[in-house]
C-alpha cells in the first residue's frame, strides 16, 4: 500500500468561491494564483484570485465567463486566462478581457475551455463537454512563435490534467487526461506541424473509485501528482503521486472533509515548499456539505526536498 500524508487547510474560501476552484499557480514565495470556474450550479461567471499566504490575504476579481486557467504575465495585473471558448488576456485593473483566439469549438455546442498548460514553444489547452456526455471538445496547440492556433483533437469528453517534457530533437513528450476515462495519456507534440503521435497509457486509474482530474509534474523525477475527484459518499480526497515510467502509485495526499480534489501545484512558503490542493463544493447537498466541511478549501502539505519550480510567463 502506498504511504499517505494528511494536508492540512490553507485557505478558507467565502461560500461562492469554493463551489469549484481550480488552477492554482505559484506567482512567487508565499502568493498564488488560482480560479473559481463557476461561483454557483448555474453561474455562468467565475473568479480569478491571488492570495498571500503569510498575511492570508485573498484578492479577487470576477470574470466575465467561465475560466479554466489562467497563467501570469510580465505585468503583475494582467493574466492569460482560457475562458469560455477564448483564451486572452484579463486586465485587472480595468476588469477587461481581451482575447488572442476566440470560436473555439465555435461549431461545437455545449463545451467550454478547460485546462492548458503553457511551454516555452506554446499554450496547449483543451475544452471539456460540460455535460460530460460526448466526445465533441477540441485540444489546441496555440504556437508562441507565431501565434498559430492548431486543433490536435476534437474528440474530447473532459480535458484535464495537461502537462509536457522537452525531447531532444524539439519534440514535446505530452501527458494528458481526459478524465471520464481514468487514464493518462501520453502522447508526441511536434510544434512545427501542430500534430500529436504516440498516444499510449502511461498512467491507468481505472480501477479507481475517483477521477483523475488535475496534474502537476514532481520535481527532478519521473513522477506526476494527480489530484482526484470523488463524487461519491466519501469524506476524505487524495491526490496520488504516480510514477510516469511505471504507472505505480508511489504515494497518497489526503484532504480530510473534502473529497473533491482538482488540482495540484507547488508553492514555496517561509516554511518550506509545499503542495497545494484545491477541492471543491460542486454539486453537494447540505447533508453531504454537512460531511464534508472543508469541501472547497485550498489544503497545503510540506514537501521537503523538493525545489519549487518557477510558474511559466505568458510573454505572447
Amino acid at each position: 500500500m502506498s504511504a499517505a500524508t494528511e494536508a492540512r487547510v490553507l485557505h478558507r474560501p467565502q461560500a461562492a468561491h469554493r463551489y469549484l476552484p481550480e488552477g492554482p499557480k505559484a506567482l512567487g514565495p508565499a502568493r498564488l494564483l488560482w480560479l473559481t470556474i463557476q461561483c454557483g450550479a448555474d453561474a455562468t461567471q467565475g473568479a480569478l484570485h491571488v492570495l498571500t499566504t503569510g498575511r492570508g490575504e485573498n484578492r479577487s476579481w470576477r470574470l466575465p465567463g467561465r475560466p479554466g486557467f489562467a497563467y501570469p504575465t510580465p505585468r503583475e495585473d494582467v493574466f492569460l486566462v482560457g475562458m469560455e471558448r477564448a483564451v486572452g488576456l484579463f486586465d485587472t485593473g480595468r476588469a477587461r478581457f481581451q482575447p488572442l483566439c476566440d470560436g473555439l469549438d465555435a461549431n461545437v455546442p455545449g463545451t467550454i475551455v478547460n485546462d492548458g498548460v503553457l511551454l516555452p514553444q506554446g499554450l496547449v489547452f483543451g475544452a471539456k463537454d460540460t455535460s460530460f456526455q460526448a466526445h465533441k471538445a477540441g485540444l489546441w496547440f496555440l504556437r508562441a512563435s507565431d501565434r498559430q492556433l492548431f486543433q490536435l483533437r476534437s474528440d474530447m469528453l473532459c480535458s484535464n490534467g495537461v502537462l509536457g517534457r522537452p525531447m531532444l530533437d524539439g519534440r514535446i513528450e505530452l501527458f494528458h487526461i481526459d478524465s471520464p476515462l481514468r487514464v493518462v495519456k501520453r502522447f508526441v507534440l511536434d510544434p512545427d506541424q501542430g500534430a500529436l503521435t504516440d498516444e499510449a497509457v502511461a498512467i491507468d486509474l481505472r480501477h479507481d473509485p475517483a477521477v483523475p482530474d488535475g496534474m502537476v509534474a514532481w520535481p527532478g523525477s519521473d513522477d506526476v501528482v494527480v489530484a482526484m475527484f470523488d463524487p461519491g459518499p466519501r469524506t476524505t480526497g487524495r491526490a496520488l503521486r504516480c510514477s510516469l515510467r511505471t504507472g505505480a502509485v508511489l504515494a497518497e495526499f489526503h484532504t480530510p472533509g473534502a473529497a473533491q480534489v482538482t488540482c495540484p501545484a507547488w508553492l514555496e512558503t517561509q516554511y518550506g515548499a509545499h503542495l497545494v490542493l484545491t477541492t471543491a463544493a460542486e454539486n453537494l447537498t447540505a447533508e453531504r456539505l454537512a460531511q464534508q466541511p472543508n469541501a472547497g478549501c485550498l489544503f497545503a502539505v510540506r514537501t521537503p526536498g523538493v525545489v519549487v519550480p518557477q510558474t511559466p510567463v505568458w510573454l505572447g
